[in-house]
C-alpha cells in the first residue's frame, strides 16, 4: 500500500519573502501534481482490492476517481505552462 504524509504546509522552510511568488506557485503546482498521482495510485490499489473482495461497482468506481484526479493534473500542467511562459 502506497503511504505519504498529509503534511500541506509550505514545505520550504525558507520565508514567503524570499521567494519569487511565480517559483513559490510553480513548486505548489509541482507539489499537488506529485500529490495527485500518489492518491490515484492509493485509488488504484483500493479498486483492486475491492475487486478481490467482490465488491462489483466499487472498483469501477474507483477506477474512475483514478481517472478524474489524474485529468485535474492536466489542467495543473497548463497552469505550469502560462506560469513558464
Amino acid at each position: 500500500m502506497s503511504h505519504h504524509d498529509h503534511d500541506h504546509h509550505n514545505d520550504n522552510h525558507e520565508t514567503s519573502a524570499t521567494i519569487p511568488f511565480d517559483k513559490k506557485m510553480v513548486k505548489l503546482l509541482e507539489h499537488w501534481i506529485k500529490h495527485n498521482v500518489d492518491h490515484a495510485e492509493t485509488y488504484r490499489e483500493w479498486a483492486i482490492r475491492a475487486k478481490d473482495n467482490d465488491m462489483e461497482k466499487v472498483p469501477v468506481l474507483l477506477d474512475e476517481v483514478a481517472e478524474r484526479t489524474l485529468e485535474i493534473n492536466i489542467i495543473f500542467k497548463e497552469v505550469l505552462g502560462l506560469i513558464s511562459k
